[in-house]
């Protein structure tokens, strides 16, 4: 029985990651058949797209109902930022590290630091509101943070299109969008027509809506299998939401980073991460502080403090140096290391 909760929960995220690598792609291409500049495209949809599992799966256990699929549901939710500031910082790093090696590229990151800098300010000011918020049972004041956040995004992202050093970003990500894959399907073994900017939207809509329903599905299918393993094995739900969700849905998407590192497109790399904490301290959290109590103790209080400490490490590293060296972001793999333990002491 345990063998077929595991397969069901690695079924799960396949579905969820294929249905997020196949709604990016379509996305991507609403933009491009739209007429939006690549930084759109490439900062604000596919940022989007690639953040979907990691909202729809906490969304769809607090909707299914219960005290557990709540729990784990807010675990998914701090998970998310808690993971990106950790453990993704840790593989990056370790990815710098692998490919310096015989002088392949510098040990440094140097990213566009006006685009990181406003990034990590803005994570760290609206994930600690989050977390004050979790301390503070006002639900007057969960509604109003909920509008706070989303105004605060909105707010970001029309900042981000202004700076100065948009340029640089958008010169990194031209050539990332790759063909549809739905007229790769079902056109590739005639190749009459390559997909192109002036191909039938009709074929990127249908892409987007069935890649929507398979994170749906995918994630239904995922909190089922995290309810039953969590009861047979004996673990906290909001455990499993804040170790293992993370891990699922996210980290294998951000591998797109390491593959930018290798390739020197520092400023896509830490964007991709640093885009994805933003995000995900605002939309996420508001699913949150509105259908749930957003009542944060014990491990939830803790992950949620571990991330701000962790995204404060990054951000004054950036203030004062401009750039993150490989040691850095080995360190935030410390803190990873750190609540894990903590993790192991409580359930053991």
């Amino acid at each position: 029985m345990g063998r077929m909760e595991w397969l069901e929960l690695g079924a799960a995220l396949v579905v969820i990651l294929v249905g997020a690598e196949t709604f990016t792609n379509g996305v991507e291409w609403v933009g491009e058949q739209h007429g939006l500049s690549e930084g759109a495209v490439g900062s604000v949809l596919a940022a989007v797209g690639t953040a979907l599992p990691e909202t729809i799966l906490p969304l769809i256990a607090i909707m299914l109902g219960g005290a557990s699929n709540e729990e784990f549901g807010i675990g998914a939710i701090l998970g998310a930022p808690f993971m990106l500031t950790t453990l993704a910082m840790f593989v990056l790093g370790v990815a710098v590290l692998v490919f310096s090696r015989g002088g392949r590229r510098s040990k440094e990151l140097d990213g566009e630091d006006t685009v990181i800098t406003q990034d990590l300010g803005y994570f760290l000011s609206m994930y600690t509101l989050a977390v004050i918020a979790g301390l503070v049972h006002v639900k007057l004041l969960h509604y109003a943070l909920a509008v706070g956040l989303v105004v605060g995004y909105v707010l970001y992202v029309r900042r981000h299109f202004k700076m100065p050093g948009k340029g640089e970003e958008e010169g990194e990500a031209v050539g990332e969008v790759k063909p549809l894959y739905l007229w790769g399907w079902t056109h590739g073994a005639t190749k009459k027509e390559a997909w192109n900017k002036r191909s039938s939207k009709w074929w990127t809509y249908v892409q987007v809506i069935g890649a929507l329903l398979l994170i749906i599905g995918g994630a239904r299918l995922f909190v089922n299998g995290v309810s039953l393993l969590s009861e047979r094995l004996g673990i906290p739900h909001i455990v499993f939401g804040l170790l293992l969700a993370p891990i699922a849905t996210e980290l294998p998407e951000k591998f797109n980073s390491v593959l930018w590192v290798r390739r020197k497109k520092d400023t896509l790399a830490l964007g991709n991460l640093t885009g994805a904490m933003v995000f995900q301290s605002s939309f996420p959290v508001c699913v949150g502080l509105l259908l749930t109590p957003w009542e944060l103790t014990d491990e939830a209080l803790v992950a949620a403090i571990v991330a701000v400490a962790a995204g404060s490490v990054l951000y004054v590293t950036m203030r004062l140096r401009g750039k993150f060296q490989a040691w850095v972001l080995l360190l935030q793999g410390l803190f990873y290391a750190a609540f894990v333990g903590y993790v192991l002491t409580k359930v053991t």
